[in-house]
């Protein structure tokens, strides 16, 4: 037996054969040759485009059968990038300039992905994925390529060194069981989706030749981030035993769907779900969670050429307010900056995470920012559930600046339209440490507060969690983030004002309890997070959870913590939340 490392993309446990996919066409191997014929070369690119169409479309018909709405927005992603004039002209441009269409293609989409890969944010430096998959499935038609399609077996483990969201889809249905990728993320687009459909999934993979692994037997440990190839009968023994407790756990979660996220004495707390265009897990109402905690509005922005018009944001935000009502559904403000940067508005900085970023960008921009909130308003008419949510808060000013565009934004419908629209409730993000101590300020100025936990962390630890050097020192259950977020909900509740929390830190098991005892009135995460936050509430008391959050105030040291919180998991039955097993 030989053992890989990785990342964990999607926790689980999986046995299976391993399947190694390549890529359509590669794109590197493109020489610069010049254009023999410029007319001829432009009429095989719009043919190549057309033939990508084609197979896109048939991907999408497999998409809404595998996936929810939510996640088959990717795949209508890659059709909108098909369908821009701005790919088309691109190529154009430089087959116009003398290269052949394979090169062509090959300077654009090298270009699309630099400009991702440059970005700060983990989630959208991974589109560069995206970008690099679609690239070579147009050259694959421009090379006229077909792939002999692979035998699946029935469990099958999908190896490549870049596993793509269109590979996945190309497994029959039922056959896939994990997947090992040698490069990626937690937040690649496949980590993502493997989250949604609860397929074990390791990412980053090095040490071998993954082509090495063709037809080998394998377990994938989702939770830990490693692969045994060629297990012995003990070890597999051991972790088909895992399995089973996991499919038992999964069972027990299913039935929890309907239930209330309420704790032993009957204090109820509503669970929410994060998402963008794309989620990390559209189960969305499938899961039962009860609104949109976040919804990210910036995903649709990145996909475009051009700043989508107040008639393409209303349409894209009613279809989400309709989807949900009349659960309430929390819309944040565009939030773009230096580390997640718009390819027609860009913003290039030193050091972007303290930068331009977020509603410092729409309050120098009021256009953009009432435009977008004209959309949110007419999108919420006769349904009534929207809220509005501003991002990067750090002082009462913003705040102020911020609700009188909100209340112009609506006066301007009224005067212009005659829309008499409604006022929806106004919160704020606090995920900069400012936000903390002027908490019961900027309360006072607005109908609700919600954590970022991400982000806050980040800042107050000083800590990137993306520079590999660092990301061990980022600690969600380090004492000076539990004090921030205490301070935060005592003074929104001391202005009357409720306040939720979002991030990663929210989906934590071990995390969860000691939110519920500061008093949080809401919890926003990812899909897949939710029956497990839920199985958690539903096994302890308010007062259990009280009385851990005082004792875990007086630890200094961050591990400590982890393993006390662990410890109380265990001793209540839940260990299979943390790890392999039931």
């Amino acid at each position: 037996v030989s053992v890989l490392d990785g990342v964990p993309g999607a926790p689980g446990i999986a046995i299976g054969k391993a399947v190694v996919v390549f890529p359509p066409a590669d794109l590197d191997a493109v020489p610069d040759h010049a254009a023999d014929n410029i007319d001829e070369e432009i009429k095989q690119f719009e043919e190549a485009i057309v033939g990508a169409r084609e197979e896109m479309q048939q991907l999408q018909v497999r998409a809404k059968a595998t996936f929810s709405v939510t996640e088959q927005t990717l795949f209508d992603a890659y059709s909108r990038i098909l369908d821009s004039r701005s790919l088309m002209s691109e190529v154009e441009e430089e087959i116009r300039g003398g290269l052949w269409a394979q090169a062509a293609l090959k300077r654009v989409i090298r270009k699309q992905v630099l400009q991702f890969e440059s970005l700060d944010d983990p989630y959208l430096k991974e589109r560069a994925a995206d970008f690099r998959d679609l690239g070579r499935r147009i050259l694959a038609q421009l090379q006229s390529s077909k792939q002999a399609a692979p035998e699946y077996p029935k469990r099958t483990i999908l190896v490549s060194d870049e596993v793509t969201a269109t590979s996945m889809l190309e497994v029959p249905e039922g056959s896939l069981v994990g997947i090992v990728s040698g490069s990626g993320s937690s937040n690649s687009h496949v980590a993502i989706l493997a989250r949604a459909l609860g397929v074990p999934t390791v990412m980053g993979v090095s040490g071998t030749p993954l082509s090495e692994l063709s037809e080998k037997e394998m377990v994938i440990d989702g939770y830990n981030g490693q692969i045994y190839v060629s297990p012995t009968p003990t070890l597999k023994k051991e972790f088909k035993a895992l399995v089973q407790e996991e499919e038992e756990l999964d069972k027990e979660l299913q039935t929890l769907r309907d239930l209330p996220a309420e704790t032993k004495d009957g204090q109820h707390f509503p669970l929410h779900l994060n998402t963008g265009l794309v989620t990390d897990g559209g189960l969305s109402l499938s899961v039962g969670a009860e609104g949109v905690g976040l919804y990210r509005t910036e995903m649709p922005f990145m996909l475009r050429d051009r700043f989508p018009s107040e008639e393409e944001q209303r349409v894209m935000y009613r279809q989400l307010l309709t989807t949900f009502s009349p659960r309430p559904v929390v819309m944040r403000t565009l939030d773009i900056g230096g580390d997640k940067a718009l390819p027609y508005f860009p913003v290039i900085e030193e050091n972007p995470f303290l930068g331009w970023r977020g509603v410092r960008i729409t309050l120098d921009h009021p256009e953009i920012f009432l435009q977008q909130v004209r959309a949110m308003l007419q999108a919420n008419e006769e349904l009534g559930n929207l809220s509005i949510m501003l991002p990067m808060i750090s002082s009462v000013g913003e705040v102020e600046a911020s609700v009188r565009l909100i209340l112009q934004a609506q006066q301007e419908l009224e005067e212009e339209e005659g829309l008499k629209t409604k006022l929806p409730k106004i919160g704020l993000m606090i995920e900069v440490p400012a936000a903390v101590y002027q908490a019961q300020e900027l309360a006072k100025r607005v109908d609700f507060l919600s954590v970022g936990s991400n982000d806050l962390i980040q800042y107050l630890l000083a800590v990137d969690r993306n520079n590999p050097r660092v990301a061990h020192l980022y600690d969600g259950l380090h004492p000076s983030v539990l004090q921030a977020l205490q301070t935060v909900v005592k003074a929104a509740h001391k202005s009357g004002k409720k306040v939720s929390i979002c991030g990663e830190l929210a989906s934590d098991p071990v995390a969860v309890l000691l939110l519920l005892g500061m008093g949080f009135d809401a919890l926003s995460m990812n899909a897949r997070g939710l029956p497990r936050v839920k199985h958690v509430i539903r096994n302890f008391s308010l007062d259990d959870a009280k009385d851990l959050l005082k004792e875990v105030l007086q630890m200094d040291d961050p591990k400590d913590i982890r393993n006390f919180m662990e410890l109380a998991l265990e001793n209540a039955g839940l260990g299979g939340l943390i790890r392999a097993g039931k």
